[in-house]
């Protein structure tokens, strides 16, 4: 289980013990060290008591004492053993002070003094002093592990208390849902957790303005789509009653126009749909605005010159930009489709593509009704359309255009053709050399 709490845990404790086990180390190395200072001085003590007072010994049972723990000697000045509590044995003769001795394969340690032509020597073999430091070490590891048991349940506490926020935090989420989405409080919050938080209800704001737009976009989709649907529908039943082959072709003909219009308003929803921010962006490469221009004019010259249109390049130098090439066809189309659907017979339509600055401008100019300036903001906004227009529409062509433009990090402004009309002015950054 990928735990945090457990890793802390885990981290915490270990490293605990691994301090405790250093310590205890250290600790044993200062109380060996501290305990054969003790039992050395122990053997100069009994050195000089013996010098003061001799040997003497009460019954048997003290002398086997005495040789269990440790080995006194008397030497004269000549050098020779006069008395030793190992039946006139022992370890070697050694110069005053301590000495570490090794005799019949036995480490010894050797306390000699030096009084009045006598040298008495006590000693004890490490062997002995190690088996009784050893019955006493154990005693060394009982607050080690009374530490690492207490430190242990502290830890675990701590840590419980320190994750808590984090389980109230995924019990608040775990409450929101599709229809509550407000904000998460960070005001309780470690320092830690709050920025967490923010970006969270950063998300939740985002998610829920993107389900309210989709909530609205799919309402408007059902209202708009509800219009072309009933007329196909009314169109369907005059074919059905038409008495002669005249009144048949015309309502045939307006019946070809209603599906025209609800697959042109389907393809817009499509277009919009993807163009949305759940939809899958495209990787942007250089791509030709003048060449695009110049197909998309070629693609809609049959439909222009059908009204006596001209529609043309006033303008086209070569210059690139860094985009998707469909989402800048779908601009265009939808740029020259409302300025050939607004203008009237016998109009013009120019496109122009050039470069100022650091920048590459897209103009679409017509001269037709034009917009109103102060409905030319609205009339980005999804399903919008100019009260009084007679001209089909879903509302959705210029809607889409800014989506574009945004995409590609660009600007878009409507301002007054010359001689009236309207002109589609867009900014894009040049491709960077």
């Amino acid at each position: 289980m990928n735990s945090i709490r457990r890793r802390l845990l885990i981290w915490q404790i270990s490293a605990l013990i691994v301090t405790g086990l250093l310590t205890s180390v250290v600790t044993y190395s200062l109380a060996w060290n501290v305990f054969n200072r003790l039992r050395d001085y122990g053997l100069e003590q009994i050195a000089y008591s013996v010098v003061r007072h001799g040997i003497e010994y009460d019954n048997e049972d003290e002398l086997r004492n005495d040789k269990g723990q440790f080995v006194s000697q008397i030497w004269l000045a000549d050098g020779s053993l006069f008395y030793s509590s190992l039946d006139d044995t022992g370890p070697p003769l050694q110069p005053p002070g301590l000495n570490v001795v090794s005799w019949e394969g036995t480490e010894w340690r050797v306390f000699s003094l030096k009084e009045g032509g006598l040298t008495v020597q006590v000693a004890t073999t490490s062997a002995n002093r190690a088996r009784r430091f050893a019955s006493i070490a154990p005693w060394l590891l009982i607050p080690l592990l009374v530490s690492v048991v207490v430190l242990g349940l502290l830890i675990h506490a701590a840590v419980t208390r320190a994750l808590a926020p984090l389980q109230q935090l995924r019990g608040e989420i775990g409450l929101r849902g599709a229809k509550r989405l407000h904000a998460l409080d960070a005001r309780a919050m470690p320092d830690e957790v709050a920025p967490l938080v923010n970006t969270l209800n950063d998300l939740l704001a985002r998610l829920d303005t993107a389900l309210t737009m989709q909530r609205r976009f799919i309402a408007d989709a059902a209202h708009e789509l509800r219009t072309p649907l009933t007329a196909i529908k009314l169109q369907a039943q005059l074919v059905r009653r038409s008495q002669t082959p005249e009144d048949q072709r015309l309502a045939l003909d307006e019946l070809e126009a209603g599906v025209e219009r609800a697959a042109h308003l389907v393809t817009q929803l499509l277009e919009m749909a993807r163009l949305g921010p759940e939809g899958q962006q495209p990787s942007h490469v250089p791509v030709r605005l003048d060449e695009l221009a110049r197909q998309v004019v070629s693609h809609f010259s049959s439909q222009a010159e059908a009204r006596n249109i001209d529609l043309g390049l006033s303008r086209a130098t070569a210059e690139s930009v860094e985009g998707d090439t469909e989402s800048l066809r779908i601009m265009l189309n939808n740029l020259v489709d409302n300025a050939l659907r607004y203008v009237p017979a016998d109009s013009q339509v120019d496109l122009a593509v050039c470069r100022e600055g650091e920048q590459v401008v897209l103009t679409v100019a017509d001269h037709g009704p034009g917009i109103p300036e102060s409905e030319r903001e609205r009339v980005f906004e999804r399903f919008h359309r100019l009260v009084g227009a007679d001209i089909p529409g879903s509302g959705l062509g210029l809607a889409i255009v800014r989506e574009i433009v945004a995409q590609h990090h660009g600007g878009v402004a409507l301002t007054d053709t010359p001689g009236g009309g309207l002109t589609v002015r867009i900014l894009f950054p040049c491709v960077k050399s």
